[in-house]
């Protein structure tokens, strides 16, 4: 039968990979990559010489009708993003759902798990996470109020990711809102670089000014429970 794995790849550091997960991308027919530029990078450092082939948010319906062909071929795939877990705050669970509308039980979908900036963020937060709430990216226009305002009166932790061009605007927006917040900024997770800021959203906004703003940041927000 056909498999479509989704695999976990690392989020900065790329020893933070699973043996399991290097074994299929060894092993499978295909991967199908976000950026193949960027997964080239990761294959290059373990010696993978699977081919490629690009599935971002952006790709055409007769892209997807080609990966569901390979399948009924009976093909083994690798779904990988450029960072994380496919499908969270990513493409790929519109993927995942054409293969189970069109293959029905002719195709597993298989988990491989590991690294993923929301649980990270979460477990070096120290905030209680036995539930929480991810809300992906703020919305750039429209609906951000309303974002905002989800986060301001939740009663569990809330973790979102920001662009470095963004990060400061969307701590602001939130200070405005309340300037109690306590909240935990990660920057460059797994990296060399890597940058915890923990406190009042108005010294971790100080705080990560003094920085070079760069990087990809996860941010935690305290709940109201």
């Amino acid at each position: 039968m056909a498999i479509l794995y989704i695999v976990s790849t690392p989020i900065g550091n790329l020893e933070d990979i699973s043996r399991r997960a290097l074994r299929i991308l060894s092993e499978v027919d295909l991967i199908l990559c976000e950026d193949t530029r960027v997964t080239k990078k990761l294959l290059d450092h373990y010696q993978i010489k699977t081919p490629t082939l690009s599935y971002h948010q952006h790709s055409k319906i007769q892209k997807i009708d080609y990966i569901i062909n390979l399948l009924k071929q009976g093909k083994e795939l690798a779904l990988v993003s450029d960072a994380g877990t496919p499908g969270i705050s990513d493409p790929g669970n519109k993927l995942v759902k054409e293969i189970i509308g069109s293959l029905s039980h002719q195709a597993e979908i298989v988990s491989i798990p590991g690294p993923s900036a929301v649980t990270a963020a979460a477990s070096v937060s120290g905030f209680p996470t036995d539930k929480f709430l991810f809300l992906g990216f703020p919305p750039t226009k429209k609906k951000r109020k309303k974002f905002f305002e989800e986060i301001i009166n939740s009663k569990y932790p809330v973790i979102f990711y920001e662009s470095t061009y963004r990060i400061i605007k969307s701590l602001e927006e939130l200070r405005i809102m309340n300037q109690e917040l306590e909240i935990v900024v990660c920057r460059e997770l797994t990296k060399k670089f890597e940058t915890i800021y923990r406190g009042n959203i108005k010294d971790v906004i100080e705080e990560i000014k003094k920085d070079k703003i760069k990087g990809e940041f996860v941010v935690v927000i305290k709940g109201k429970k």
